[in-house]
């Protein structure tokens, strides 16, 4: 059997090839892709990610847990009333708490109008309130008489300080990233949209069929037969 040629061999493996890549072409399915698109514009029309909402909660819970710890503070040194009057209208920098209070109320009011209400993507807001918060109790426990009054002298402030941190590697490690990452993921899905888009809908397998190799080995079968022939023919 004589082998077939080498350019013959090339260009059916190249005909065989180029079919393939066409075939892979049309299996993209413009519906599927449609319909990532519209799920991910419907979490942008939502206004706010899964995770950023999960960001702006654990800071609302930040406000109320240093808020239901000050007020234990005010029950356990004497009664609301009493203790209230003293720490906020005869407020104290040196010994009241009524501070670090106001200082968690900074942290939501700052944090959720950035991140919940204008929808910011960068970090300044929440540097801004953890320096301010940071650089605000280190001074307090320096400076003030917190470490006399009891248990709470060492929770509040520790607590805050903790709660801040938190937040902030909560944003710039998880809700910043995944948010670019959907996007990212948005703007191929788009991008693989477009390209399906530019592909004729018309074109069928038949516009590319190539030759079956059965052919190719009948020709060779008809030559062996021809030459089976000959000494025949010459008795």
């Amino acid at each position: 059997m004589n082998p077939l040629p080498e350019d013959m061999e090339n260009i059916l493996t190249g005909s065989q090839s180029s079919h393939a890549s066409v075939r892979d072409i049309h299996s993209i399915n413009p519906t599927q892709l449609m319909a990532r698109i519209e799920s991910y514009e419907g979490r942008e029309k939502k206004g706010i990610s899964d995770v950023r909402r999960t960001f702006c909660l654990f800071v609302t819970f930040d406000l109320l847990f240093v808020t239901l710890l000050w007020i234990i503070e005010l029950n356990v040194n004497g009664g609301i009333e009493n203790t209230l009057e003293k720490e906020v209208v005869w407020y104290d920098y040196y010994s009241s708490y009524f501070d670090i209070f106001l200082l968690a109320v900074f942290r939501f009011k700052v944090l959720i109008l950035a991140y919940a209400v204008c929808r910011l993507r960068h970090w300044w807001a929440i540097a801004l309130t953890t320096a301010v918060t940071s650089a605000f109790l280190l001074a307090k426990v320096v400076l003030s008489k917190l470490f006399s009054q009891g248990a709470f002298g060492y929770v509040l402030p520790i607590i805050s300080f903790i709660l801040a941190w938190i937040e902030t590697w909560f944003l710039d490690f998880k809700v910043l990233p995944q948010e670019a990452e959907e996007e990212n993921r948005l703007l191929i899905v788009q991008d693989a949209s477009e390209r399906a888009a530019l592909i004729p809908g018309g074109l069928s397998d038949g516009q590319f069929y190539s030759p079956p190799e059965s052919e190719a080995g009948s020709e060779n079968e008809a030559e062996e037969k021809q030459d089976s022939e000959k000494p025949l023919l010459e008795l």
